[in-house]
């Protein structure tokens, strides 16, 4: 069934480790045929506390509709990509 979804991802704020992130992400989007409705560049923030090292982190913020069922192998891909700081999906319906 499709669902809407508020997704957050925090890359690395480096350029060339932003960009390596930014295209992982959106191929794992595509590959689970979710469509991206919303994009928003947030820019580099500083972290709340640090992630791998790292005291701050590029967010990028989406609102798509995919799967329910394709939400389980999207994030499995994104915890284990050395690319991703952090990651989330929100259902905003429930």
């Amino acid at each position: 069934m499709i669902q809407n979804y508020e997704f957050t991802v925090i890359l690395y704020q480096d350029e060339d480790k932003f960009k390596e992130g930014y295209d992982f992400v959106k191929s794992v989007l595509e590959n689970a045929k979710a469509e991206i409705k919303k994009e928003e560049d947030l820019g580099v923030k500083t972290l709340g506390y640090p992630i791998m090292k790292q005291d701050k982190g590029h967010y990028v913020y989406f609102e798509l509709s995919a799967d329910g069922q394709s939400i389980a192998p999207m994030s499995r891909e994104l915890q284990l990509s050395p690319v991703v700081l952090k990651y989330l999906f929100v259902n905003p319906e429930r």
